[in-house]
């Protein structure tokens, strides 16, 4: 590729589902910016998700961020003008695949956070994989940026777990999957939350564009515009944020 600026470079893969969603957003945001036939500059480096899932069962976090550092420095060897975890889940070993590339990693809770600061809020529910919900990575992010956090509870964790990985993540949408969610939700901002964070790329293919009675942050919509505004700004501008360096341990 000739002209690294701009170009977007997507680790995708963690669902096939959620990355045609990525990659859709994307297009989507830059013709409704530039209008005509414009579309997002990007390249895609898509993982195997099934190599993944086991990795994550297993607890073989190094195994995760060893794939995700390769598919990473693929990118930057394809032109990319910098990279971004297409899953919330990968950010757990955000810091080593920051750590194995030259060109910066937009980490997903730093447009979050910014979102839920506009919104003058200090404290969320956040729902996502079980990982997400229970492990630092973003939770951590948050609160370190002095954000409360609150997960459900421990079945809860469990339905939201099983929903997102045995069924959106095949492309299966129940409406009862859907109810579930928005009881979880409900039960959140019911316990204190101001608002709740969707910290799963696949969960927004189950609840669409609906709109609810609390602020909702859809990290996906949030990741995808950052990366359009450093894409068009032609550089990328922030930094590593350094919650990166805190999770790097994880990734080795």
């Amino acid at each position: 590729m000739g002209s690294r600026d701009g170009v977007i470079g997507i680790i995708g893969g963690m669902s096939w589902e959620s990355s045609a969603l990525y990659y859709r957003r994307l297009n989507e945001g830059f013709h409704r910016r530039l209008s005509g036939h414009h579309n997002a500059r990007s390249v895609l480096v898509s993982v195997d998700y099934d190599e993944m899932l086991a990795l994550a069962g297993a607890g073989d976090w190094p195994g995760v961020g060893g794939v995700l550092a390769d598919a990473a420095q693929r990118l930057e060897r394809a032109g990319a003008a910098f990279a971004l975890l297409a899953a919330n889940t990968a950010h757990v070993v955000a810091g080593h695949v920051a750590g194995a590339i030259g060109i910066p990693l937009l980490h997903i809770a730093d447009p979050t956070a910014d979102a839920i600061r506009r919104a003058g809020l200090s404290r969320v529910g956040l729902i996502g994989t079980r990982f997400t919900m229970e492990m630092d990575f973003l939770t951590g992010a948050l609160r370190r940026q002095g954000i409360e956090v609150d997960v459900p509870a421990t079945a809860e964790r469990h339905v939201l777990h099983r929903i997102i990985v045995r069924e959106l993540t095949l492309g299966v949408v129940r409406p009862g999957s859907r109810r579930a969610v928005e009881a979880i939700m409900a039960r959140l901002v019911s316990d204190g939350a101001q608002g709740v964070v969707i910290g799963c790329t696949e969960i927004p293919l189950l609840l669409g564009d609906r709109a609810y009675a609390f602020p909702t942050f859809d990290t996906t919509a949030l990741h995808v515009h950052a990366a359009i505004e450093a894409s068009l700004s032609g550089s990328a501008a922030f930094g590593k944020p350094a919650e990166l360096a805190d999770a790097r341990s994880a990734g080795r």
